[in-house]
């Protein structure tokens, strides 16, 4: 054949691989999902969907790694055009001799091609089709796209391929991280990955491995140094398990949508590994009170990006106890997390005064009849003493005026998703836990407090809050821009969030939760802690200017354990991963958005005209239009200012007009038991007090007598009815049974009660102070027996 007609054929052969196309993707494999933390460290990885651990191509490769694998494979790369005409040929002349196929001759070019057809068995027509499809990519990649193309798919033994696999599942380690000895072992593996598999043919693969460091010492790529003490370097034993730093990120990312990605999410490397050894630490103790489940979450303020995650606790033993599902994605009853956001939305609202009193007493309604954590009753609170106590009932009282479905509402736009009801379906119990939140938005929402605080004392003019600055937390990593424009109106005003951290910070619990006294001398962050209805989650949230941390404790399957409350739980775990973080618990007022108010300092309250004892301080705004103080009252007296009197029984001008702390009958019967320094108002003297008789009567019963309970027609105990007149058809009148509040009364004043057997008094108490009391003897009617 002349010259010019195999240049002719070359030149066709060429065109050719110009215009016909290469199969689009190349590689048509799944990948595995792989998790890094935000400097680029392994967290976790989920293996593909065939079986193999293939993780998503690498975009570069190591200097080291490229070096040693053309001085293996492929020494004229950069030369040839995808074929080597000299390798073939020694191919040949070797496979002839020895009457069987003993040498390839392929360039890495071809090895890429013989990979994407799938790795088919080595006859001369398929080699053809390997060198065709070889000189096609030669013309469609460039040489470095081709080297990435090999080492991203090829076999490493076992169901391990790719280069970046083989690093992590034989060295523990990024490929950049590799030693030339252990660069080397990789190089030579994919040669024959099924012969010389690590911890099956050891001094195979450690011939071949050495045979490559001594070509790369005779070509003085590395040192003689280098070369001696890469020989010594052990081969590979076995492969190690991947990392599981968090099992429960990688497992959400993938529901997320990045099945097959490599994930850079926005973990701390580092803090994960210490908050993780933190949680299981704290939990072994835990354990002991058969309580098996712990999440943590640690989240930056400014940003909202996740930097520790702890879904759950591994199984310790060989019983799983739900070891594997992600609390902190997981809806639970949050007891009381949500009473700082009511408290501050009613601040911001109009209808509260941070130390405003709220009732505490008993309260019925539509069914719903809430209790204090510790069963008692104070008549009235300061708000912010019921948020450091984080008493119920106060709170409930709040919601019912606040009304629950503003506050449904208001949760959604801080981006509470999880409530998804009609809030109908929670009521007034939301503010208790009546509602399932998960441990990712409830540290979101927190984490929103201070930075609104921080946006709005950062910026300048009137728009100071970002639309966003509650939003949903993030775990992967991207570069946070502000998305929106400043506005000049946050979700809670800056004030009212001042006045709830501050509050936060001076956390305190009744005697049923008396741990809280360890943490006093701990870093002063602001904190809230949450114990759901029958003792089966235990949650604590803290926050200083730079971190938000979340905690949850319990057991996946709602199994409710004896001490397993918020403060006695959760909180000394939130406080331990506190130790580790830095930041200060330092919220700035906000001084625009507060102003200096006189404050009634028995009620709370702006101070009204006649508040005899007040105090100047700086209140949000937003309270410009609540009341003044309604619980100081002129009391008019007789001369010695020991009796009450009225006009209709004593001279006027004789009377002493004296301001006088008056809270209602209902709140005043529990206040005074907690606060000694309340005096009730004098009782009427004499004179008044004949002109004030038949102004309230008890007609049944009507005196000291027997009360018989009666059997309904079902075998249970029916109600007595109970029944009193007023003169005044406006009075209210107060109930009260054996010293326990039962309600009150107005127009009609009838009760149906169920007294036990036994002994009682009732107790009546208009809002004018006038008492009755009458003692009965209840005795429970028997259904005769049926022979």
């Amino acid at each position: 054949m002349k010259l010019r007609h195999v240049l002719g054929f070359l030149f066709v052969l060429g065109i050719l691989a110009l215009v016909m196309p290469t199969p689009e993707p190349l590689f048509r494999e799944s990948y595995a999902t792989v998790l890094e933390s935000r400097e680029g460290q392994l967290l976790g990885a989920k293996i593909a969907d065939d079986g193999q651990w293939r993780f998503p191509p690498l975009t570069s490769l190591p200097s080291d790694y490229q070096k040693s694998l053309l001085q293996f494979e492929d020494r004229h790369f950069f030369l040839h055009p995808g074929i080597n005409p000299v390798s073939l040929i020694r191919a040949i002349r070797l496979n002839l001799k020895a009457g069987k196929i003993v040498s390839g001759g392929s360039t890495i070019t071809m090895q890429v091609a013989r990979m994407a057809m799938g790795n088919k068995s080595r006859k001369v027509w398929q080699k053809l089709n390997e060198i065709w499809l070889a000189l096609r990519l030669e013309v469609r990649y460039s040489k470095e796209d081709i080297l990435l193309l090999y080492a991203n798919n090829a076999p490493f033994g076992g169901n391990v391929v790719g280069l970046s696999a083989a690093s992590w599942r034989y060295y523990g380690r990024t490929p950049s991280d590799l030693s030339w000895a252990e660069t080397a072992n990789l190089v030579v593996l994919p040669n024959a990955p099924g012969l010389i598999f690590p911890g099956k043919n050891d001094e195979t693969l450690k011939t071949k491995r050495n045979r490559l460091l001594e070509s790369l010492h005779k070509k003085n790529v590395i040192d003689a140094m280098t070369y001696n003490l890469s020989l010594e370097e052990p081969v590979p034993d076995k492969p190690l398990p991947l990392p599981r730093w968090t099992p429960h990120l990688l497992d959400c990312a993938v529901k997320d949508g990045m099945s097959g990605d490599e994930v850079l999410s926005t973990l701390d490397y580092q803090l994960q590994q210490t908050v993780l050894k933190i949680v299981k630490d704290y939990h072994e103790v835990l354990e002991f009170n058969q309580i098996h489940n712990a999440a943590a979450i640690v989240a930056d303020i400014s940003t909202g990006e996740v930097r520790a995650y702890v879904g759950n606790v591994p199984q310790s033993g060989r019983i799983d106890h739900g070891n594997e599902v992600d609390i902190i994605s997981s809806r639970r009853s949050p007891g009381s997390l949500l009473k700082p956001f009511l408290y501050a939305m009613s601040i911001d609202d109009g209808i509260l005064m941070p130390s405003g009193l709220l009732p505490d007493m008993p309260i019925f309604y539509q069914g719903f009849a809430p209790k204090n954590f510790d069963k008692q009753f104070r008549g009235a609170v300061p708000a912010n003493l019921a948020l450091r106590s984080s008493l119920n009932v106060p709170f409930v009282s709040l919601l019912k005026e606040y009304t629950y479905e503003k506050f449904y509402y208001n949760l959604k736009d801080c981006a509470i998703t999880s409530l998804d009801q009609a809030p109908g379906h929670y009521g007034l119990s939301i503010i208790l836990g009546g509602g399932e939140v998960t441990l990712w938005e409830m540290t979101g929402l927190y984490a929103g407090l201070v930075r609104s605080l921080q946006h709005y004392n950062n910026l300048k003019g009137k728009k100071r809050y970002y639309a966003d600055d509650f939003r949903r937390l993030t775990y992967v990593s991207q570069k946070f821009e502000k998305r929106n424009e400043p506005v000049d109106k946050g979700r809670i005003s800056a004030g009212a969030i001042w006045h709830t951290l501050k509050a936060m910070q001076e956390l305190r619990r009744p005697d049923a939760e008396s741990n809280w006294q360890q943490f006093s001398n701990n870093r002063a962050i602001a904190w809230k802690t949450g114990t759901s209805y029958g003792l089966k989650d235990a949650w604590a949230i803290g926050l200083n200017d730079k971190y938000a941390v979340g905690v949850w404790l319990g057991n996946a399957d709602g199994e409710g354990r004896p001490e397993l409350t918020g403060v006695a739980t959760a909180a000394p775990l939130m406080f331990r991963i506190f130790e580790v973080l830095d930041g200060e618990a330092s919220f700035p007022m906000p001084v625009a958005d507060m102003e200096m108010m006189r404050i009634c300092r028995q009620s709370g309250m702006k101070a009204g005209d006649i508040c005899p004892d007040t105090e100047l301080k700086p209140i949000a705004r937003s309270t410009d239009q609540t009341q003044s103080c309604q619980a100081h009252k002129h009391l008019y007296l007789d001369e010695s200012e020991k009796y009450s009197v009225n006009a209709s029984c004593y001279p006027v001008q004789k009377m002493v007009k004296k301001p006088w702390f008056v809270l209602p009958p209902s709140q005043a019967w529990y206040y005074r038991k907690y606060n000694i320094d309340y005096i009730d108002p004098p009782e009427l003297i004499p004179e008044c007090q004949s002109m004030s008789d038949g102004m309230l009567e008890m007609i049944y019963p009507a005196g000291f007598t027997k009360v018989y309970v009666p059997i309904e027609i079902d075998g249970k105990e029916g109600k007595v009815v109970f029944e009193a007149a007023h003169r005044s058809p406006n009075a209210t009148v107060y109930w009260y049974l054996d010293d326990n509040y039962l309600g009150e009364t107005t127009y009609s004043h009838q009760m149906g009660l169920y007294p036990p057997a036994g002994r009682h008094t009732l107790h009546l108490v208009d809002d004018q102070g006038i008492e009755i009391s009458v003692k009965f003897d209840a005795i429970n009617e028997k259904v005769p027996s049926t022979p």
